[in-house]
């Protein structure tokens, strides 16, 4: 069997335990086909680059599987007609990673206290001479458009 992680992403006016039961409707849809399922993470809910179908945020999990392909396609096209998920994408693998994800990792990170940027000396802050930037701008008088032709 082959070695995938998957990764969705749900609407944002779904609660944390809807996207845990979306997680263990198709776990359930792999296991009958045939695999497993490994880790399942839960990454939250985060801001979205940009809008996908009016939404500005999304939850995200992450699912790793050990599934025959035909598992994969049948989760996928299942997904596809769920309006709760708003993106999904499986990649294959050579092998699942041990441990927390890298976006677990950065939420770990993130959690840090960070020291304040304002106590450094008032002359860390400095450019300096920028030079002379040049010319900017001075390209002569603008001609009306009918004189461009």
């Amino acid at each position: 069997m082959a070695l995938y992680e998957h990764v969705f992403l749900a609407r944002q006016d779904v609660s944390s335990q809807q996207v845990e039961a979306i997680v263990e409707q198709y776990k359930g849809v792999i296991e009958a086909n045939g695999g497993k399922v490994g880790r399942i993470e839960h990454w939250g809910l985060k801001s979205l680059t940009y809008r996908i179908n009016k939404n500005r945020k999304a939850h995200y999990a992450l699912m790793d599987i050990d599934a025959p392909s035909d598992a994969v396609k049948e989760m996928e096209r299942q997904m596809r007609f769920n309006e709760d998920i708003l993106r999904f994408m499986t990649v294959s693998v050579d092998a699942h990673e041990e441990g927390p994800s890298a976006m677990l990792q950065k939420r770990d990170r993130d959690d840090r206290p960070r020291g304040d940027r304002d106590d450094r000396p008032r002359g860390d802050r400095d450019r300096g001479d920028r030079g002379d930037r040049g010319d900017r701008g001075d390209r002569g008088p603008r001609r009306p458009r009918e004189d461009r032709e």
